[in-house]
């Protein structure tokens, strides 16, 4: 392999190693300003979005050990999307752009170590924000204690509640 190529494996082989997570998407038949308006949205949010040779990633992917990116199918034009951070907003993103421009599709993805397909990008994208995940976490796990309180408080208030009937009724 050229020296340029063996560079270009290495370059793409550390995006794929060091990004939280990556997707693939068909762009064809977006023209410049809207694929300029794609990569515009995905680097507001912390997203990089690369044109890459298929055969360049496979080769990447192969000589970092990244063995489950060989179950992914890279078939004619292919962007490929990394970053860091919540992978949920980019294939939100990515599946809310292609509702506008049918030209842009998800083709699969890679995510801790485990491919992608195109349902599980968009059942990611269907998720709700990772805020709105661990509030409702919190939320799950505050409610027995919550619970808890509400149960003695009502002990109490019923304790109370009979103290308060007997005096009313020796005042009388």
């Amino acid at each position: 392999m050229r020296s340029e190529k063996t560079h270009l494996v290495n370059y793409i082989g550390g995006l794929l190693k060091d990004s939280d997570f990556v997707y693939f998407v068909s762009y064809k038949g977006l023209n410049v300003a809207e694929f300029s308006d794609f990569r515009n949205l995905l680097a507001d949010n912390s997203a990089e979005c690369h044109v890459l040779k298929n055969r360049m990633v496979k080769k990447a992917a192969e000589l970092f050990e990244l063995t489950a990116l060989s179950e992914v199918e890279l078939k004619d034009s292919t962007a490929l999307i990394c970053g860091s951070g919540d992978p949920g907003s980019i294939a939100k993103i990515i599946t809310d752009f292609g509702d506008k421009n049918k030209a842009v599709a998800p083709k699969g993805g890679y995510f801790e170590g485990a491919a992608l397909s195109v349902n599980d990008v968009n059942e990611i994208a269907s998720l709700p924000p990772k805020e709105v995940l661990q509030a409702q976490l919190l939320g799950v796990l505050q409610a027995p204690a919550r619970d808890f309180v509400c149960l003695l408080n009502a002990k109490a208030a019923t304790i109370l509640n009979v103290l308060n009937a007997y005096k009313d009724k020796l005042e009388n």
